[in-house]
């Protein structure tokens, strides 16, 4: 009998919530294929079997947020075993909860508006489950459960709500007068994903763990522009791939972060952590507005141009389509987030916890510049550096910022 358990999937994440099984108990499956789906503020991903054989127990339910390290099923690796013995234990398990409601005296209809109580007479459900009713007054006893022994899922929850067409709110809300002669819709109100909601919970702890400063620098990347613009065809044709302005910056990061390495550090209490590696997360985006991913390449430092931008195009393709490992997504020691590939000239990004600083990149653009009291065009970009006041000052911020532009506007690699 193999366990299978709830990965870390960042380390500082302590549960994650496993949104969908992709099989289902009595299924056989093979070592790495996709077992379940889990969803926390790093990452959205499936989760491989780790050993072949049956699919003989399921502890975790859909929707439900366990802490990491959580066995959330059993794969018996014989298939005679897993016949007999784990089926009547599980099968007792569902049974008393699925059970419970006909023992408690709920025929009488509860109020739309007791749904904390309503979700407690309804058996066991998931702290997501929980809350979804609650928010939205349901009556639980109208939702038809699929999970085990009748069990309410969250895939319930929504397919019921989608079939009101809207979420149900409180009428003093949906009272929302229209903009123009009734033309435009009500309001509507949606769950947040897992995923948006363990990314505000990390972003709220962000903000209240750092002292947040941000400073901004001017660089001027005429010189990578004409390089890039010069070999990307070639570049193209001979690695498949294209190349980007962000595995420069990458570079240059990588090589900062060596010269000061205390922004490749993080605090435990009252002591400063210096990281022998430079593992650099990159933020990816995912398509449709689905969240965000923060995957690392490991020992960047070590890496080239080309390395560097194999590693994001390899990181983007899997985070979105949910094939990110959990160490993909561990052990970073610094972040860059690219907003300027959506158009953005700067921002002030939140620190990625436990680090101290991340690195934003605005887009490149041609601009007017004076030089030597003459005026050129100029492929410029602004850099902004959010860091951790309470480890870092201001002119170290600077000192580093000052060092990436150095990299950048005198770059003399080889790709």
């Amino acid at each position: 009998m193999t366990d299978v358990v709830m990965p870390q999937m960042g380390e500082s994440i302590v549960e994650g919530t496993l949104t969908r099984w992709l099989k289902k108990k009595g299924d056989t499956v093979q070592r790495d294929e996709p077992l379940f789906e889990i969803s926390t503020d790093k990452v959205d991903s499936e989760i491989p079997a780790p050993a072949a054989g049956v699919l003989s127990e399921i502890l975790v339910e859909e929707g439900a947020t366990v802490k990491i390290n959580t066995v959330v099923a059993r794969i018996t690796e014989s298939g005679a075993a897993a016949a007999a013995p784990p089926a009547p234990v599980v099968e007792k398990v569902v049974a008393a909860p699925a059970a419970a409601p006909a023992a408690t005296p709920v025929a009488a209809p509860v109020p739309v508006m007791a749904a904390p109580v309503q979700a407690e007479s309804a058996g066991p459900l998931s702290p997501l489950v929980r809350r979804m009713a609650r928010e939205n007054n349901l009556d639980l006893s109208k939702i038809q459960g699929t999970g085990a022994g009748g069990r309410i899922t969250k895939t319930d929850v929504e397919g019921f709500l989608g079939s009101r067409g809207a979420i149900a709110i409180p009428a003093p809300v949906q009272m929302v007068a229209p903009v123009a002669r009734g033309e435009a819709p009500k309001s509507r109100v949606e769950p947040m994903s897992t995923m948006r909601q363990k990314i505000a919970e990390h972003m709220v702890f962000s903000q209240r763990t750092s002292a947040f400063v941000t400073t901004v620098h001017k660089v001027d990347m005429t010189k990578i522009a004409r390089l890039r613009a010069k070999v990307k065809d070639n570049f193209q044709a001979q690695y498949g791939f294209g190349l980007t302005y962000l595995s420069f910056i990458a570079r240059a990061t990588a090589d900062a972060l060596r010269a000061f390495p205390i922004l490749n550090s993080s605090i435990d209490g009252t002591n400063v952590i210096y990281h022998g590696d430079v593992n650099i997360g990159i933020a990816v985006a995912l398509d449709g507005g689905n969240g965000l991913i923060v995957p690392v390449i490991r020992n960047a430092d070590e890496k080239n141009v080309v390395g560097l931008q194999r590693s994001i195009v390899d990181l983007a393709a899997r985070a979105r389509s949910k094939q990110l490992k959990p160490d993909d997504v561990q052990g970073g020691t610094f972040s860059i987030t690219n907003f300027g590939s959506f158009g953005s000239i700067f921002a002030t990004p939140v620190i990625n916890q436990p680090q101290v600083a991340i690195l934003g990149a605005g887009s490149v653009e041609k601009v007017p510049v004076v030089i030597d009291d003459a005026i050129a065009i100029r492929s410029m970009m602004y850099l902004s550096l959010t860091f951790d006041h309470r480890l870092i000052d201001g002119a170290l911020a600077d000192q580093f910022c000052q060092r990436v532009k150095a990299v950048l506007e005198g770059w003399s690699e080889q790709l």
